[in-house]
């Protein structure tokens, strides 16, 4: 299949689009800046908000694979616009241009009724997937990591300056962890798996971990021993108004924290894997196997 992926220049997408070649796809890549051309890759110009961009970016594809988001609002790049707006612009573009499937990157804890708008704007963006005409399957995926992540990744850096690591409240959240590769093979498998039409899935490892009990997996796996500071909430919602003014008005930059993450940090993240192992055969490995092939 011809495949574009929005998004497809981030995290996430880099993995879908190499396993996409990998199973004989070809894959194009919505990119809002310059991008490098790559064998076997079309590179388009263009944003989700920007509406009179998609109409090149979609044009010839059978399928659709939606990674468009934010963690952190900056300037008119908020949750509402990205995630729900920039959604319903490229699912009309789609349309138009006669695409049959539609893969949508949510994430675990969207709900109508959550207290972080970046998972009511998650929610928004499957609401307007389900209203839609076309073939979908909506991907829920806890927190993913691997090579080039923003979370393991950052801590296992910060552990080797620093002499604590900083734990926004008690750290009791539960957590379970997926690897980029598995998320990815789950977005390609679905590709042929007409059995996932109108379903959604969580995906996640199988392990529920404490926020601190992740940390102590990353420096287990870095051979590092490091305390955890404990910031109170109320501390820690002070220290992310500030970075929320400070990163976009003087240094142009989303902050590294915002209150909406806290907000997430206060609730489980957990879901089901099951029903993504039964359909895709999705066998989550271990998060400490997970994090030591890449962090050693």
């Amino acid at each position: 299949m011809k495949v574009l992926v929005t998004g497809g220049s981030g995290f996430v997408g880099r993995e879908i689009v190499r396993q996409l070649l990998a199973a004989g796809h070809t894959p194009r890549v919505l990119a809002r800046g310059t991008r490098r051309s790559e064998a076997g890759i079309e590179i388009v110009r263009g944003s989700v908000l920007e509406p009179e961009t998609l109409t090149a970016a979609v044009a010839g594809c059978d399928t659709v694979i939606h990674l468009v988001g934010i963690i952190s609002e900056i300037g008119p790049q908020s949750y509402e616009r990205v995630h729900t707006e920039g959604t319903r612009n490229a699912l009309a573009a789609a349309m138009a241009a006669g695409v049959s499937r539609w893969i949508q990157m949510s994430a675990l804890g969207t709900r109508p009724d959550a207290t972080a708008r970046y998972h009511r704007s998650k929610w928004a963006a499957e609401e307007a997937v389900r209203a839609n005409g076309l073939a979908w399957t909506i991907f829920r995926p806890s927190l993913i990591y691997g090579p080039g992540d923003g979370f393991v990744n950052l801590f296992a850096r910060m552990s080797r300056w620093s002499p604590v690591l900083p734990v926004m409240g008690a750290g009791q959240c539960l957590l379970q962890p997926v690897a980029v590769e598995d998320v990815a093979r789950c977005f390609v498998a679905a590709l042929a798996q007409p059995s996932s039409v109108g379903r959604t899935y969580d995906l996640c490892g199988r392990e529920r971990l404490s926020f601190n009990a992740v940390l102590d997996e990353i420096l287990a796996a870095t051979g590092r021993r490091r305390p955890k500071l404990h910031l109170p909430m109320p501390i820690a919602r002070l220290q992310a108004r500030l970075l929320e003014w400070v990163f976009p008005t003087l240094l142009r930059q989303a902050p590294p924290l915002n209150r909406d993450q806290l907000l997430m940090l206060a609730e489980d993240n957990v879901g089901d894997p099951e029903p993504a192992a039964r359909d895709f055969g999705f066998e989550p490995v271990s998060f400490r196997a997970g994090i030591r092939a890449f962090l050693r």
